[in-house]
């Protein structure tokens, strides 16, 4: 035996979606209910646990022999169902939705089986989801069904007997993607990594349970305040009603077609007197400030951790991880000077304090949602991040010699970029100056324009917010650009190797990134690839050329869609793949430090982008050390200049 594919059918009245596999697993009444396995590829067999059937024993040697594979579609799942049972250590498994997701589909089995252009035969039973329902949660009692809260086999043989074709259709679906993609294989580092992802999944992050208790009633309370005030000044049943609102509005003269964030906000500018009373009531009730601490409540172990705060390749353009549960990537910001007072008040649940001290209640709540995340005791947290990451990856890839200088020395790119763009020298662009103005053209620019952004990039990144106006854009775009020629040589360059490789099927080298055509006719795979300085490769699937909308040869390929999430053909060019390029070695160099850290025995909770969030023994809380390790030099990139900051803290926050 030298594989065994997997895939579990299983109960827990713990609802997954909202709390997560691992609050999901920890129920007591958690219990698998099929098991369907697959020897070496042979065809499927299953075992009915539910009914009593048993495991054989020489698979469940199999589950923990060191020398035989186990695979799954989403094997965090089955790995750790299992091992609430049998012995099946980590190291020994791989996921075959990560080597869909590193090939450049997207997740989900049905939606890759699809993708892929898998037979009906060997793609997943439409049926599932429904059954699923049935067996797989709780039962809401009536009388058609006995009031029962739980639907056993015995209570629906017929559908029973489907649910075990569906188990083993998907191990079927699941060992021919694996066949198909097997030519195209996932990196062994990258698979240690994917074991180091669900370690840091696992072990979770402690969460300040008397915090997310007080931020939930004090909201309470005052949604509730606020509500009856905007009832009282209105009129209105539901002053929360947009359609009741824009008619209470429109009686007192101001016609709206929405009252979407940036509507209310301009109104209240304009506006007095209770009309703009109710839109300040309106903006602070539209605060999701609470959903945080909501799916935090939803998610947190009997322990007091939250665990499985990241999917790993959630990003497959580039291979980032994506934020599930809590979302931890979209967190917001923090600004207040007293946190310490802010916390201290929502745990006493000071609803008065706090409108008195701090007026707007959903924004404070929102401010100490990073707060919630606190060390385990006798530790501390420790947050470190690298410094401009993408704009020093992007200025080594292209070689642009004076943008390097600025990092290898004092790290002022803002007012560096300004000094190049506009011949000011940078001693000149400091705070007091007249010339200080510029530098936030500069920054501007350096937000907008590495990705081959032109004005609507610029306005997309705030620079109307800033007082720019849009008859100055054009000129920024043309300085910054004139000012960064290898990046815009880095941008055509890329899209012209592209364009080549599909022309004539012969790989094309940039920088230090290669561009080829590998295809597996048998299984009518067809791939662009970029390999990465790392040695990982970016994916683009079914790739071939077409005219764009203007008019002009361009690469497309096969790919979910960000905005309709569908699997259809998306169009790329020069700075969108330099964009991929730049944020996937971004990644690289985090996961390089996530692995440095790990090896040094620290305690990695969760990460975002480009910053971890270490909790640490106090004792072993070296914020210099920490800094040491994220600066060390890469050896697949020579010559890229890191920076890193961080620092100590008793819980987690925006420094």
């Amino acid at each position: 035996m030298r594989s065994l594919s997997i895939d579990i059918e299983t109960y827990s009245s713990v609802d997954i979606a909202k709390s997560g596999l691992y609050k999901y697993v920890q129920s007591p009444d958690f219990e698998i209910l099929l098991f369907a396995y697959s020897v070496d590829g042979q065809p499927t067999k299953i075992v009915d646990l539910a009914r009593g059937e048993k495991i054989p024993d020489d698979i469940l040697v199999a589950l923990a022999d060191p020398n035989i594979i186990k695979r799954a579609y989403n094997a965090a799942f089955e790995w750790y169902c299992l091992s609430k049972f049998f012995h099946t250590p980590l190291h020994q498994w791989q996921c075959t939705m990560v080597h869909g997701l590193y090939c450049g589909y997207t997740a989900g089995l049905d939606a890759t089986a699809k993708a892929l252009g898998l037979p009906q035969e060997k793609q997943k039973m439409s049926v599932g989801k429904a059954l699923i329902k049935l067996f797989c949660t709780p039962t809401e009692p009536k009388k058609s069904n006995g009031f029962r809260t739980r639907t056993l086999p015995h209570h629906e043989p017929e559908k029973w007997e489907l649910f075990k074709q569906y188990c083993i259709q998907d191990v079927e679906v699941e060992k021919e993607i694996e066949r198909r993609l097997s030519n195209f294989p996932v990196p062994e580092q990258e698979k240690k990594l994917w074991y180091l992802d669900q370690l840091i999944n696992a072990h979770g992050a402690n969460v300040d349970q008397e915090l997310i208790d007080g931020a939930l009633y004090v909201d309470e309370v005052a949604t509730a305040e606020l509500t009856k005030e905007a009832v009282r000044m209105t009129g209105l049943e539901n002053p929360n009603s947009t359609q009741q609102l824009q008619s209470w509005l429109a009686k007192k003269g101001i016609q709206v077609d929405n009252l979407q964030k940036g509507t209310v906000a301009k109104l209240i500018d304009e506006t007095d007197g209770d009309v703009k009373r109710v839109l300040e009531i309106r903006k602070e009730l539209s605060k999701t400030s609470v959903k945080k601490y909501q799916a935090m409540k939803a998610a947190v172990c009997n322990d007091g951790r939250v665990r499985g705060l990241l999917q790993f390749y959630g990003a497959n353009r580039t291979g980032r991880w994506a934020g599930r549960l809590v979302q931890i990537q979209n967190l917001p910001k923090n600004n207040m000077d007293t946190l310490d007072l802010a916390r201290q008040l929502v745990k006493e649940r000071k609803v008065d304090t706090l409108k008195l001290l701090y007026g707007n209640i959903p924004d404070t709540l929102s401010q100490l949602i990073r707060t919630a995340f606190i060390p385990s005791p006798g530790h501390k947290i420790v947050v470190a991040d690298f410094s401009a990451i993408e704009a020093r990856v992007i200025a080594w890839l292209a070689g642009e010699q004076w943008r390097l200088d600025v990092f290898n020395t004092h790290g002022k790119i803002y007012e560096a970029s300004a000094s190049q763009m506009f011949g000011v020298p940078i001693e000149k662009i400091v705070k007091g100056n007249p010339e200080y103005a510029l530098r936030q053209k500069g920054k501007v620019a350096e937000l907008a324009l590495g990705y081959q952004g032109g004005p609507g990039a610029l306005i997309s990144m705030g620079a109307l917010d800033m007082g720019l106006t849009e008859d100055e854009l054009p000129d920024i775009v043309q300085r910054w650009r004139s000012t960064n020629r290898r990046i815009v040589d880095l941008w055509y360059s890329l899209e012209n190797a592209a364009l080549s490789v599909l022309h004539t099927g012969q790989p094309a080298g940039v920088k230090n990134l290669i561009l080829a055509r590998e295809s597996d006719i048998v299984n009518g795979l067809d791939f662009l690839t970029i390999t990465l300085p790392s040695g990982r490769k970016l994916f683009y699937t079914k790739p071939f050329i077409a005219e764009n909308d203007f008019g002009k040869e361009s690469m497309y390929y096969y790919g979910l869609n960000q905005e309709t999430k569908k699997w259809e053909r998306v169009s790329t060019y020069g700075g969108k793949l330099t964009e991929n390029v730049v944020q996937a070695i971004s990644r690289d160099c985090l996961a390089e430090s996530l692995r440095r850290l790990h090896r040094a025995g620290y305690g990695i909770i969760f990460h975002v982008h480009d910053e971890v969030v270490l909790d640490v023994p106090k004792e072993r809380a070296n914020i210099d050390e920490i800094i040491r390790i994220m600066r060390e030099p890469i050896e697949w990139a020579p010559g890229l200049p890191l920076n890193a900051d961080g620092f100590v803290a008793d819980y987690y926050m925006k420094d």
